[in-house]
């Protein structure tokens, strides 16, 4: 029997799986694919801030950002870009708000080079921007090094039973704990409170005589050029499900999307695309991102001692699964939030430190419970 399985090796199961063997438990982690195989592996995994004026997502990316940059370059430098970053607003709204995010932060700014502006469209050139020192991590590798102290089973979770005080895998396994990170793929736990959105996120390689020394956001993500080729990439199909969709995703015409909105910001010269990245980003619907135990709906709606339509509900009087956990809703910010997450689940789980409400999946069921 392990101490704790994993369902799910994208960046968020893989960033608890480092997290989980650190703390010396013995961790089994689960995909039906492989590592890094949905929208994990189709990141372009930017290490970037949340540019916007304020709000607690913003304040969470901001700690998040600061936390895995260093997080990063401590224990996997060899698999991090360090970069610096110009984020150029996409209009005259969108700069005002970079305006007041660069009156108001307290992370260094930095003056973008002669060399990169004058690489710039003459519309990017004129909206304003930010820059920083920022960084990329290398999405795949990061994630297979994140789990390489733990057992990895390529397998389809069908079933998921808690007997006994153990949480029984495909009749085969057996683990104390069960942290749940599959992403906006279909839920194991099948809970009418629980609803996650699907962003589809496509990324491309591209051999360019363009030579870019900075990741650059403006309405798609460039990253810098190694070796004659970077990456062009968005989260950018709010539409597109591959478990609901009638026809597949169009992969050319995403690719003409991605140039397309790229050519917008940098003159990309001699464009050759070396490969193509796909894969399903989970986001909620109130844009934070889901951490720590799941509520059991109907045994709660069974104790009549507790009053569902209040404006603060009592989180600790709900039932919850025991030893049932979930990491998800990152959307396009999992390289930055997922080490953050997975450190302050594991102070969870291991030292039952308390994890604030707002990042709390029961958040939804007080929310599904008020309106019955």
């Amino acid at each position: 029997m392990y101490d704790l399985a994993i369902i799910g090796a994208g960046i968020n199961g893989c960033s608890v799986a480092y997290e989980m063997s650190n703390a010396k438990k013995s961790v089994i982690l689960f995909d039906m694919e492989g590592v890094a195989s949905g929208g994990s592996g189709a990141a372009g995994a930017f290490i970037s801030p949340k540019f916007s004026k304020s709000g607690e997502l913003k304040e969470l990316i901001h700690d998040a950002f600061l936390y895995s940059m260093d997080f990063y370059d401590t224990h996997f430098s060899h698999l991090l870009t360090k970069t610096p970053l110009l984020h150029i607003a996409k209009d005259e709204e969108d700069g005002k708000i970079l305006k007041h995010y660069k009156e108001h932060t307290s992370i260094q700014l930095k003056t973008p080079s002669d060399t990169l502006l004058d690489k710039l469209t003459p519309l990017a050139k004129k909206q304003e921007s930010i820059s920083m020192d920022a960084g990329v991590v290398d999405a795949q590798a990061m994630c297979r090094a994140m789990c390489a102290g733990t057992k990895f089973v390529k397998e389809k979770i069908q079933s998921l039973v808690y007997d006994d005080g153990m949480w029984i895998i495909n009749d085969a396994y057996a683990a104390k704990e069960v942290v749940l990170a599959t992403g906006a793929y279909e839920q194991l736990i099948k809970e009418p409170y629980m609803q996650l959105r699907g962003v589809w996120g496509h990324r491309i390689d591209v051999r360019t005589t363009t030579d870019n020394p900075s990741s650059i956001h403006q309405f798609v993500s460039i990253s810098p050029s190694k070796d004659g080729v970077l990456a062009i990439g968005a989260t950018h199909n709010v539409h597109y499900h591959p478990q609901t969709a009638a026809q597949a995703y169009d992969i050319d015409e995403g690719r003409a999307e991605l140039l397309e909105k790229a050519g917008r910001t940098l003159d990309l010269q001699n464009i050759e695309v070396l490969r193509d990245y796909t894969g399903l980003r989970s986001g909620s619907f109130d844009y934070m991102p889901l951490l720590g135990p799941l509520v059991l709906s109907k045994e709660t709606l069974a104790c009549g001692n507790i009053r569902f339509k209040v404006k603060n509900p009592d989180y600790d009087a709900y039932t919850y699964y025991p030893n049932l956990y979930m990491i998800n809703g990152n959307g396009g910010y999992g390289f930055v939030l997922a080490p953050y997450l997975a450190k302050i689940l594991r102070e969870y789980i291991v030292s039952g430190q308390k994890i604030n409400e707002r990042l709390s999946p029961a958040r939804f069921f007080a929310r599904w419970a008020k309106k019955l």
